[in-house]
């Protein structure tokens, strides 16, 4: 028998602020999807067949070195959109699911029929393209001049943002690869931020404990990304402001 997935396509954040004739007309083009923890949903030169709105899951991208080194450029959740491409139609990292989770799906193509129609929308992805930009020159940034405490603090709360989850299922060699660092880094982090109350770790992932505290200990770059979604989609929901 098969399982048919239910949900809203509203979910995601960037849906729901559309006006009714925007929505309406995209709505018969979406399909709700499950993202699975691991799955790759492209690879580095793969065509952008889909493009796909997150609502619990969490999507990061990630650029591949030649030596098999990886490190996240941009992270997606229900406050974003991801495989979208103005120009070269294909994926330039590797997309892969983070936190698994449901999605509302619409072939690339099809989105730009509807896009191209509704000025409103066409605004709305290329006011959003502009924030993804800006938030992968501030991850880049982070990634380049601040300690790994504060970055690893900015993505546990930037994953939260975006999955709403108190458990999240991270494991310490899925953030080393996220944060470019090795295992044992984060190690040594995730044991301070124990240590100071801030997140409990079980086998099932890293548990938030104080997020007001990790609010502290992280970078100003949470808060620059934060702001950024804010200003794009200042209605979504006010218990958790959106960074993604």
């Amino acid at each position: 028998m098969v399982e048919v997935l239910r949900g809203d396509h509203r979910t995601n954040w960037l849906l729901a602020s559309l006006e009714a004739e925007d929505f309406a007309a995209l709505q018969p083009h979406l399909e709700l999807v499950e993202l699975s923890r691991g799955q790759v949903l492209y690879e580095p030169g793969d065509p952008l067949r889909y493009t796909y709105f997150p609502h619990y899951a969490v999507v990061s991208l990630v650029n591949m070195m030649e030596d098999g080194g990886t490190v996240e450029v941009a992270l997606f959740g229900r406050g974003g959109v991801l495989g979208r491409a103005l120009v070269t139609r294909e994926a330039f990292g590797r997309y892969i699911v983070q936190i698994g989770g449901t999605a509302s799906r619409i072939a690339a193509e099809r989105l730009d029929e509807v896009s191209n129609a509704r000025p409103k929308l066409r605004r709305l992805l290329q006011s959003y393209g502009e924030v993804l930009l800006a938030q992968t020159f501030q991850i880049l940034s982070c990634n380049a001049v601040h300690p790994v405490e504060a970055r690893c603090c900015r993505w546990i709360l930037m994953a939260q943002d975006r999955a709403d989850q108190e458990v999240l299922p991270l494991t310490h060699e899925f953030l080393a690869e996220m944060l470019g660092v090795q295992r044992s880094t984060v190690s040594v982090v995730t044991r301070t931020l124990q240590t100071a109350g801030l997140i409990r770790q079980s086998r099932g992932g890293i548990n938030v404990t104080d997020r007001a505290g990790l609010e502290e200990t992280t970078c100003e770059c949470y808060g620059k990304i934060r702001r950024l979604y804010q200003r794009l989609l200042p209605d979504a929901d006010e218990a958790r402001a959106p960074s993604g």
